[in-house]
């Protein structure tokens, strides 16, 4: 569903105060806890994820795998923001948030539509690219990349001429059936840093701060996609420097299932959780029912408007588009 961008109403009152609900990565939400950034729905029929306030443990006393800031045991998975807050993520259909700072409760919001809800999709044993996305003629096209590599930058450009956004910063797959695998949609408001806004000139289009402490905005896109699309393309982003000239090119398929792999949204965890062959096995799939491409550029606002030509150009190569 394409739908113009605009801020819905899907609210509800629980014992505890206001509940909204949302739909992330193709699944419906019902929280305790204002998400900025995310479309309010209308209640639905099934919830697959509540948010809530809570009181989350300071460890798992059972636990069987950690990190510094994780613990899981069984299908729990705690995760703490030092001097935020502590998330206790249980079997991917719940996420309890118990605050450990008041002034603090401004940023929580962040946290749980990135890592965290990353996380939880691990649970659901979802395949999860660290992506940005547009689509391109009822198809899914993805951009990969650590952070800083630019995919929202360069999903905002494309918004601007046209492409409506799918999703930003994270990218879930299913992969049902024989065919393309699908590509989950949330409509979701961009994440941009200031200099960005000023240089794609979209001021106007410019919301809260994602938080107070950092000049990154949320951004409306003009059009965002709010169902399943199948996958097109998967742009792997990489930096124009020696020996890496600018331009496209294709990895052969072991390759381009190892890149894939390594884009997963937070690796380290899929290793930990136990999921290293689905996400291989789902990187076949994946590199065999679409493309996956390597994207190298120069990190410059300038040379944007050529990249974003490159690519229509590619996309009617491909046949997702026709030739102006």
């Amino acid at each position: 569903m394409l739908i113009a961008w605009h801020i819905g109403r899907g609210s509800a009152h629980s014992g505890n105060g206001r509940v909204r609900f949302y739909r992330v990565a193709g699944l419906s939400v019902a929280s305790e806890i204002d998400l900025p950034g995310l479309v309010t729905i209308d209640p639905a029929p099934q919830t697959d994820v509540t948010i809530r306030w809570g009181a989350a443990p300071e460890r798992l006393p059972d636990a069987t795998a950690s990190g510094a800031t994780w613990q899981i045991a069984g299908k729990q998975l705690l995760f703490r923001i030092p001097d935020i807050a502590r998330f206790l993520l249980d079997d991917g259909r719940e996420i309890l948030v118990a605050r450990e700072s008041e002034a603090a409760t401004a940023d929580v919001p962040v946290f749980i539509l990135g890592t965290v809800f990353g996380i939880l999709l691990h649970q659901r044993e979802q395949v999860v690219l660290h992506a940005s996305a547009v689509a391109v003629s009822g198809r899914a096209v993805l951009f990969c990349g650590a952070s800083g590599a630019g995919k929202s930058t360069l999903a905002a450009a494309l918004t601007q001429r046209g492409y409506p956004l799918v999703t930003d910063d994270f990218c879930a797959l299913t992969l049902d059936g024989p065919g393309a695998p699908l590509a989950q949609s949330d409509g979701r408001q961009l994440k941009l840093w200031g200099q960005a806004i000023e240089r794609l000139k979209l001021a106007p289009s410019r919301g809260e701060p994602v938080r107070k402490s950092l000049e990154k905005f949320y951004v409306k896109p003009r059009e965002a996609w709010t169902a399943p699309l199948p996958l097109a393309a998967v742009y792997i982003l990489r930096e124009a420097r020696p020996p890496h000239a600018a331009g496209l090119e294709r990895p052969n398929i072991v390759d381009a299932a190892l890149l894939l792999r390594r884009n997963a949204y937070r690796p380290l965890l899929v290793q930990r959780m136990n999921q290293k062959a689905r996400y291989f096995r789902a990187a076949s799939a994946i590199a065999n029912a679409a493309g996956v491409f390597h994207l190298t550029r120069a990190l410059d606002f300038d040379t944007l408007p050529q990249v974003v030509a490159s690519l229509e150009r590619h996309w009617v190569d491909l046949r997702l588009m026709e030739a102006a």
